[in-house]
C-alpha cells in the first residue's frame, strides 16, 4: 500500500508515499484513489482515505490535504480542517504530533520534509509550475517559522513522472532557459522534431539542494511507467480516458 523512504525512518515520524494499491474503488480509479476531487464514487474515496490515515495511525480527521491549484501557497495547520478555513495551497506544514498532512499527485513531485528534532514537518506538491514559483522554498521557509532548521530538514521526493515519460514542446523548454540558460541540463531532444524530454524530479532536488538543505532524497519511481502501482495523469491523457485517479504522500508526528 505505501513506499517508505529510508532517509524518513526516523524516531518520531510515520510517513508513506501510497501507491494505487489496497483501497476499494474499481474501473480507471482502481484501488485506493484518494481524489476528492475525482469523479470516482465519494464513498470509495472516503474509504480509501479511512485506510490511508490508519496506516499512518491517526483518525480520519487527523488526515489533511490542501485543494491544490499549482501555487507556491502554504499553509501552516494546528489541526483538522474547519468547514470555513481556505484550503486553497500546495503545502502545508505542522508541529502537531497525531497531524497527518499530506498531498495528491498523479506525475507531479510529492515531497515530504521532516526536522523531527524540531518537531517540524511539512509536505509538498511541486510541478514544474510550482517549483518555479516557490512551493519548496516557501514550505522551508514556513518549517523555519514553526522552529525547524534547512541545515537539519530532510526532504524526499516521491514517485514522479520521468525524463523519459515526460515529452515537451520547445515553448516549454524555452520557458524554463529563459530564466535561466543553466537549466537546459533538464531537456533531452525527443524523437519528435523540435521536442524535448523533461526531467521533472531532477529539476526539483536541485531546488531543494539550491534552498540549503543537506539531505535530499529521491524514492526514483516513475508514475507513469509503473502503471500496477501508480496513477497518471499523463498516462490517462494519452489513452483519452475520462478522468484519473489520484494517490497520496503523507507524513506524521507521532
Amino acid at each position: 500500500m505505501k513506499i517508505e523512504a529510508d532517509d524518513l525512518k526516523l524516531k518520531g515520524l510515520r510517513h508513506g508515499f501510497f501507491t494505487r494499491m489496497g483501497g476499494v474503488s474499481d474501473g480507471i480509479y482502481q484501488s485506493l484513489n484518494i481524489g476528492l476531487g475525482s469523479d470516482d464514487a465519494r464513498e470509495n474515496v472516503v474509504e480509501n482515505r479511512s485506510r490511508v490515515a490508519g496506516e499512518l495511525g491517526v483518525p480520519l480527521s487527523n488526515l489533511v490535504s490542501p485543494y491544490q491549484i499549482h501555487s507556491p501557497d502554504v499553509i501552516t495547520v494546528a489541526g483538522p480542517w474547519h468547514e470555513d478555513m481556505d484550503r486553497k495551497a500546495d503545502a502545508l506544514v505542522t508541529a502537531t504530533p497525531g497531524l497527518a498532512i499530506g498531498v495528491s499527485t498523479a506525475d507531479c513531485g510529492p515531497v515530504l520534509f521532516a526536522d523531527p528534532g524540531a518537531g517540524v514537518i511539512g509536505a509538498a506538491h511541486s510541478g514544474w509550475k510550482g517549483a518555479i514559483s516557490g512551493v519548496l522554498q516557501n514550505t522551508v521557509a514556513a518549517m523555519e517559522t514553526l522552529g525547524a532548521s534547512r541545515t537539519r530538514i530532510v526532504a524526499v521526493l516521491g514517485p514522479t513522472i520521468s525524463q523519459k515519460a515526460y515529452e515537451v514542446g520547445p515553448e516549454f523548454r524555452q520557458r524554463f532557459v529563459s530564466e535561466a540558460a543553466d537549466r537546459a541540463r533538464y531537456f533531452v531532444p525527443s524523437a519528435r522534431e523540435e521536442h524535448f524530454m523533461f526531467d521533472l524530479p531532477a529539476f526539483i532536488t536541485d531546488r531543494l539542494l539550491e534552498i540549503g538543505l543537506e539531505q535530499v532524497g529521491d524514492v526514483g519511481l516513475c508514475t507513469y511507467e509503473d502503471e500496477d502501482r501508480f496513477f497518471s495523469y499523463r498516462r490517462t491523457t494519452h489513452r483519452s480516458e475520462p478522468d484519473y485517479g489520484r494517490q497520496i504522500s503523507a507524513i506524521v508526528l507521532t
